[in-house]
């Protein structure tokens, strides 16, 4: 197999999610056929709606400052397969991750051989089986791994866990989820295991009470991000934040923790957005409990980087590609323009796929901007720039179309000045596909 025929292979896989059948069965399987790869690691699992990306990356970057062999899978890519699997805080090579992925192929078929096509497992499930076996093959101690969907009935939830994390919970994935919050939130509290040690994001209270029953009955130690360590002297430059990790002397919410030095932690992020300290906050709980020193922790979280998120390009006008695609991802990028961008014109290239809250988002975002172009990515799942301009015309009064992002680009550029800011903004495939344009024209030029 070479690399195209695995991406075609993998691609292949892609079904209708509308009529998928979640759960654990088929994965499991899967697995057992290639002697449980997910034993033999120790896992960091991520939940959560937001900043379960950043966190992951954060997490990976402490843990391979520290010295430690870790493995990083993340989801959707931005351009490569391999993106989604890291193994010594790089991306996983094309011949790694044709030797994994042809192991899983082969165990698939030996499914159908005896179960038949209908139990054949989907692309995600392939795909994080394919990360499990890459990180036995590596050898890896940590693997940080990032849910796909909800958490419960997630093909990650597999993992044993050493550690859970659970990053703040909003409204996303409705039609999988559930419609109001506690059912989300009941979702997400799947991945809690027995005897394991959970790290906790600020929450709603509502979603508070869940985690902490469920805790409770599992008997999980819950460490309480803004309560059992907090962030303090916060400061930014352009957008990039500094602060310091306090950790309270005796832990409030579960006194069954051990208090361990390091209490104190300097944080410089190279990560941009006052949401990411948050996330690093999350990642220092996080690293605490798994014994990373206190330099080793500020260390790796200023070096991590998560593209795609906030990303600056370079330029006359300058771009920023920013993956918001929810009301709350929406919120996020409309306060760091607010913030950080509040003297540039903004001219904002915005694409959604059809299952998203368009309306609420573009009620956010579309009223910070001084013009707003409508387009779609090439992915079979992207929302028409027609359908949407019905959707949202009501939110601004100077809305285009473009059939692309290429036009939608050209379009951009030619009302900016070199001083304007254009933001791409509304889907990870939209800012993929605008990471490779950029790319392409900066080997061309």
């Amino acid at each position: 197999m070479i690399y195209s025929e695995a991406v075609r292979y993998l691609l292949s896989l892609i079904g209708d999610i509308r009529t998928a059948n979640f759960g654990l069965t088929r994965m499991t399987r899967l697995l057992t056929l290639l002697g449980d790869p997910q034993q033999t690691f120790k896992g960091i699992h991520i939940a959560g709606t937001n900043g379960k990306g950043s966190t992951a990356a954060l997490i990976e970057s402490g843990l391979w400052t520290a010295g430690q062999s870790v493995g990083l899978y993340t989801s959707p890519h931005l351009v490569r397969f391999n993106e989604r699997i890291r193994v010594a805080a790089t991306e996983i090579s094309d011949e790694d991750f044709i030797c994994a992925l042809e192991d899983v192929r082969a165990a698939n078929e030996r499914i159908i051989a005896e179960f038949g096509s209908t139990e054949h497992p989907t692309f995600f499930e392939s795909i994080t089986a394919t990360a499990f076996t890459a990180f036995r093959n590596a050898g890896v101690e940590w693997a940080v791994v990032e849910v796909g969907l909800g958490g419960r009935l997630d093909a990650t939830n597999v993992l044993t866990g050493a550690v859970g994390v659970v990053t703040p919970i909003d409204f996303d994935h409705e039609r999988f989820l559930g419609k109001d919050i506690v059912s989300i939130a009941t979702e997400k509290a799947g991945i809690l295991k027995s005897g394991m040690k959970l790290v906790v994001a600020p929450q709603r209270p509502e979603v508070m009470a869940v985690l902490e029953e469920r805790a409770a009955q599992l008997d999980v130690s819950m460490v309480r991000v803004g309560v059992d360590w907090i962030a303090e002297g916060i400061t930014d430059e352009r957008g990039c934040y500094r602060f310091r990790a306090s950790r309270a002397e005796v832990s409030q919410s579960n006194k069954k923790l051990p208090v361990n030095a390091p209490s104190m932690i300097d944080v410089s992020l190279s990560l941009p957005g006052q949401h990411q300290v948050t996330n690093a906050l999350t990642a220092v709980a996080a690293l605490d409990l798994v014994g990373a020193e206190g330099e080793e922790i500020k260390r790796g979280l200023s070096k991590a980087s998560w593209p795609g998120r906030l990303e600056r390009i370079s330029g006359a006008p300058e771009i920023l590609l920013d993956a918001a695609h929810n009301p709350s991802g929406a919120l996020t990028l409309a306060h760091f323009l607010e913030r950080h961008e509040t003297n540039r014109r903004i001219h904002l290239i915005y694409g959604s796929v059809r299952d998203k809250a368009v309306d609420e988002v573009a009620g956010i975002l579309f009223p910070r901007a001084n013009r707003v172009i409508l387009t779609c990515s090439q992915v079979a799942r992207s929302a028409r720039p027609q359908t949407l301009m019905a959707l949202v015309d009501h939110h601004h009064s100077v809305i285009s179309i473009s059939p692309n992002l290429t036009e939608a680009l050209k379009e951009a550029r030619r009302g900016a000045s070199p001083e304007d800011l254009i933001v791409i903004a509304g889907s990870i495939f939209l800012v993929g596909e605008a990471s490779q344009v950029v790319q392409t024209e900066s080997l061309t030029m």
